[in-house]
């Protein structure tokens, strides 16, 4: 099988076998194909990049540019390096266009080429929503790098230092980098009171005030070691009683959410959990409980209220929950942190809170 990961086409999957941080296609064969060696191929497009971080693999380091940077060419040399015998299917990205499907059947007549939904794509998503000991180890540093970064933002929020949406997003950009990450997770979405009634803020920040009079949301995480956090504080300050019950119906729910989080339990059961709570005051969520994390800032398990999630948490998952209201006059109010599942329970890996100024 072929990972693809470039402009086009992104894959963390191939960070999470061998290290590499991107732009790449990587290529898999099993032992059990008669005649294979079982090895894997990296063509990357930074050789330099890939010997220092995909080298202690053990897959084999070749330059994109010795396949005239081609994924077709790519295949065809590949297949006849690892020994895969003519005949043999070879699976493509499930993500695949059709026209460039086309292509790899017209040009690789000897092989069978599958592009399929169902196939390794599902797999390794399944086995990505389990992190193992080394991935809970990193993903906790982070954490405590993400909760870090938020107690210095409530102290510079009330005192003063930071004023506007940039300032707050500026200040993560800087301070996730000065301890270690790679960067942040995903763009910063920092809205004050006129602009919090969005689910994402759009743009992500300007340069508006910020913890003023209202409901400000915060939402941001950290990358280490290609590992995301993602949590969303809510800065709050001289509610009137319509914006202070919003603010309790989150809270309420994101403990009843939590609360719920353990071996074994279905993940739509949590969020029809938290739908009927806000059903009882008339409120509904726009968006989904929560979603794993890991590689990429969403993954799975789906945290979501919908026939179609059949998700049942096991231990070593991590994911967000994340109820938040959102109104075109009062503003928003969202509070997300990242869970682990235990054998015995849970543990909430960061303090994203409402912060009251």
């Amino acid at each position: 099988m072929m990972l693809e990961d470039t402009e086009t086409r992104r894959d963390q999957n191939i960070r999470w076998l061998c290290g590499h941080p991107g732009d790449a296609l990587l290529f898999l064969s099993p032992e059990k194909t008669p005649g294979s060696g079982g090895k894997a191929i990296l063509a990357a497009w930074d050789i330099n990049l890939a010997k220092l971080y995909a080298s202690q693999t053990g897959v084999m380091i070749a330059s994109y540019n010795d396949f005239d940077r081609k994924p077709v060419k790519a295949i065809a040399a590949v297949a006849q390096k690892l020994g895969v015998p003519l005949g043999s299917k070879i699976e493509i990205p499930s993500v695949t266009p059709y026209p460039v499907f086309l292509d790899y059947v017209g040009e690789l007549t000897d092989f069978d080429i599958l592009c399929r939904e169902n196939g390794a794509a599902l797999e390794m998503r399944r086995l990505r929503a389990i992190k193992d000991e080394e991935e809970i180890i990193i993903t906790k540093k982070a954490a405590g790098i993400t909760n870090e970064l938020i107690d210095s933002l409530e102290k510079n929020v009330k005192s003063g230092k930071i004023k506007t949406e940039a300032d707050a997003a500026l200040f993560i950009e800087v301070e996730s980098r000065r301890q270690g990450c790679e960067g942040t997770s995903f763009g910063t979405l920092a809205a004050g009171p006129d602009r919090s009634f969005a689910i994402h803020a759009f743009p992500g920040w300007t340069v508006a005030p910020f913890g003023t009079q209202g409901l400000s949301i915060l939402d941001f995480g950290v990358k280490l070691g290609g590992y995301c956090t993602d949590v969303t504080l809510t800065f709050v300050r001289d509610l009137d009683p319509k914006q202070e019950k919003l603010v309790n119906l989150v809270e309420k729910a994101a403990k009843l959410a939590v609360s719920m989080a353990h071996n074994g339990t279905r993940t739509k059961d949590i969020a029809a959990a938290v739908d009927a709570l806000f059903s009882k005051s008339k409120k509904k969520m726009p968006h989904g409980l929560g979603h794993g994390v890991g590689l990429q800032e969403h993954e799975y398990p789906l945290i979501r209220n919908s026939s179609e999630n059949e998700w049942v948490l096991e231990p070593g998952m991590i994911f967000t929950i994340e109820p938040g209201l959102y109104d075109p006059l009062l503003g928003g109010c969202r509070l997300e942190n990242d869970i682990l599942i235990t054998e015995t329970g849970h543990e909430i890996l960061t303090t994203a809170r409402i912060i009251r100024l």
